[in-house]
């Protein structure tokens, strides 16, 4: 395995880190404490045409793969932006695959360009209050109308739900009762966030205020048979299609977040004088440094296993669990470590570790706990019995 960047992904790194380096920590620092989507930041993604990196080039995008995607979501968090700028743009480098991969040529059309050219923008409505990690549970019904679906139900921790136009909706059509499997009779949908029938309620939250997270209320949402993703009953095939592309992309964000905060602590460590040298001479400072970087450096190799395999068409479920669980257990460990470096001055918020490590927990937690990730390499690469 060829673990050198293409001329073409070192141009795309390097494009993705100079446009990132016009908005400082002081940007993300206030987008933060005012609770402020960034739209200057989204604006210059766009307008530079990194939101389609993984769309195909027929509809608007530059038709690359899920490892160019992870460059550019790396390099996002490793400037300094943190997850407020990667969730800002997260969406749109996966959320679209299964219109992609299960949705007509005529859905490709209609729904593609406006993603890619920033025109329209989407959420991912998925989790609900009774259903997080067990999709399969959840009770958001869509009952079939003539040439319409009636939507009912609820979601919870939806994403930029409060600037988005359009959702991806995943709903059962068959009452779980009635079906033979867990995963049969679920429905995905893409279609425009009417906020006539959608309660959207922002969620407060501990990080990554800048970007909204929201409970969804739906009462009587009419969904044309024509924005229906696949066959209906057939959901949750398509839901599956995103997931490892998602866990590649939080895997290389996490990498990013932790590198930057690793780099502050570093940089701290030897201009900081106590007793008369640098704190970083003292083995009790360095040492827990040089063992994040070659944490870091570990997940980051697995997150490019992970992306090659997606991007060849080989199997890559385990590699891609395997990078989200190591990647953000050596990102918190490392913004951990940058606040303990600075002492008191990683929990002042002019030194940027605090908000770092605050947000560094979403990738522990988020899409998928890393305790469902041990059973999923427990099972799947070492044999052992199913335990959930």
């Amino acid at each position: 395995m060829d673990f050198n960047l293409t001329d073409n992904q070192r141009e795309i790194a390097e494009a993705v880190t100079q446009l990132c380096a016009r908005f400082d920590a002081k940007y993300w620092r206030d987008c933060d404490a005012d609770a402020r989507f960034p739209e200057e930041f989204v604006a210059a993604i766009t307008q530079a045409g990194w939101l389609g990196i993984a769309m195909p080039e027929a509809y608007g995008g530059a038709g690359l793969g899920i490892t160019e995607a992870a460059l550019m979501a790396h390099r996002i968090t490793r400037s300094g932006a943190g997850m407020s700028g990667a969730s800002a743009i997260h969406m749109n480098l996966f959320g679209p695959h299964p219109i992609v991969v299960f949705g007509s040529e005529e859905q490709k059309q209609r729904f593609l360009p406006p993603l890619i050219a920033g025109t329209e923008r989407t959420c991912f409505g998925v989790t609900e209050p009774d259903a997080g990690l067990n999709t399969t549970a959840l009770e958001t019904r869509a009952k079939r109308d003539g040439d319409h679906y009636i939507i009912n139900g609820r979601k919870m921790w939806t994403t930029t739900a409060q600037t988005a136009t359009h959702i991806l909706l995943i709903t059962r059509t068959t009452p779980l009762a009635e079906c033979k499997k867990s995963t049969d009779g679920l429905t995905l949908f893409y279609t425009p966030l009417d906020r006539n029938n959608i309660e959207v309620r922002r969620i407060p939250k501990m990080g990554r205020a800048a970007v909204d997270s929201n409970a969804l209320f739906i009462d009587n949402l009419q969904v044309p048979v024509t924005n229906r993703i696949g066959d209906e009953g057939d959901g949750w095939r398509c839901l599956l299609h995103g997931l490892n592309p998602e866990r590649i992309l939080v895997a290389a964000e996490a990498v990013g977040i932790g590198q930057i905060a690793l780099e502050k602590a570093a940089n701290y460590a030897r201009e900081r004088i106590v007793f008369d040298r640098p704190i970083g001479k003292n083995q009790a400072i360095a040492h827990p440094l040089a063992e994040c970087w070659m944490a870091l450096e570990a997940a980051w190799l697995m997150t490019c296993k992970a992306a090659s395999l997606y991007d060849a068409g080989q199997p890559c479920g385990v590699e891609a669990n395997a990078a989200k669980y190591l990647a953000a257990e050596a990102a918190f460990k490392a913004c951990e470590r940058a606040v303990l470096t600075l002492g008191g001055m990683g929990y002042a918020k002019e030194y940027d570790v605090e908000r770092l490590f605050r947000e560094v927990l979403i990738p522990r937690i988020a899409p998928v706990s890393q305790e469902m990730i041990k059973n999923f390499i427990a099972e799947k690469a070492l044999g052992q019995p199913r335990s959930y």
